[in-house]
């Protein structure tokens, strides 16, 4: 549920692009609207207030937190194909054109009641333009 609900966020992120460069022949994604509609999109498809902490009948128990979120575009000063590393999460990736990347986390529902504490579920989620399609 988690993995989805970030892979439409990042999709709808990748998709907020700023027109006036794109006239100048450059795909750049506005960073501040792709940030928005990230957790809009988070917050409508998880049952999230805007403190991304569930809703009266959301499915999540726990909060979400994002981790990284990161916005790789032609603004960046990269050549695409593009290797995109980030060692905190365990990301490598060739990315193949202007990419909009996060990381999202939460906390595992306690089913059993157990001396040892459970790591949090954390997920990637990746969009990018690609040049041959």
């Amino acid at each position: 549920m988690l993995k989805n609900a970030g892979n439409m966020a990042v999709h709808d992120a990748a998709q907020q692009v700023d027109y006036g460069q794109v006239a100048g022949g450059r795909l750049v994604i506005d960073r501040t609207a792709a940030y928005a509609i990230f957790c809009e999109t988070l917050e409508a498809n998880l049952g999230l207030d805007d403190s991304l902490s569930p809703e009266a009948g959301s499915r999540l128990h726990s909060g979400v937190r994002i981790r990284s979120f990161d916005v790789v575009d032609e603004a960046s000063g990269v050549a695409f194909p593009f290797l995109y590393e980030n060692e905190q999460y365990g990301i490598t990736k060739y990315i193949q054109g202007p990419s909009v990347i996060a990381v999202l986390e939460t906390d595992h529902p306690v089913l059993i009641a157990r001396a040892k504490t459970q790591e949090p579920i954390r997920v990637p989620a990746i969009q990018e333009y690609r040049a041959d399609r």
